[in-house]
């Protein structure tokens, strides 16, 4: 992969390059993503992209790391696109209407707040995947843990919902 083309898939088409919060900004700019691919294609198309985007995001990661000499440059938020998407994983296959419905926005809002939280918090193995495997895979590798985590939670929030 060139040079230029990491950088454009690490960063999520810029949004790593914001000089606030960039992490917050690539998971933001992957809620209407999740949005298409939960309404359009529902759980599948949503865990394929997200397994699509994870691989070519180890790549991309890979060649910014070795470009910056950085082992976590900040400016790469791919990991973010993946572990947001994943997110809404449970909710995308056990109830997908409360992803693509009027009341969606509460969904996608809770899903964003659970997976930054479990992001910035860096628990278990979150923590493990960002200290200990210092590498691409390392970087993408927290964020999926992280995402798992904020879909587990989000799953309980639709039992409460529908009252399970």
């Amino acid at each position: 992969m060139n040079r230029k083309a990491a950088n454009i898939i690490a960063t999520y088409f810029g949004l790593g390059l914001s000089k606030y919060a960039p992490g917050t900004m690539g998971s933001l700019g992957t809620l209407p993503l999740a949005y298409v691919l939960i309404r359009f294609g529902g759980f599948y198309a949503l865990i394929i992209a997200a397994a699509v985007i994870f691989f070519v995001g180890v790549k991309a990661t890979d060649v910014v790391i070795k470009e910056s000499g950085d082992d976590d440059p900040s400016k790469v938020v791919i990991d973010e696109t993946v572990g947001q998407l994943l997110s809404f994983a449970l909710v995308a296959f056990m109830a997908p209407e409360y992803l693509t419905g009027v009341s969606s926005l509460l969904f996608y809002i809770a899903g964003f707040a659970f997976f930054r939280f479990f992001d910035i918090l860096k628990m278990g193995p979150v923590k493990y995947a960002d200290t200990k495997i210092k590498n691409a895979y390392g970087v993408m590798l927290d964020d999926v843990f992280a995402g798992i985590f904020a879909a587990v939670l989000l799953l309980g929030v639709l039992c409460i919902q529908i009252n399970l």
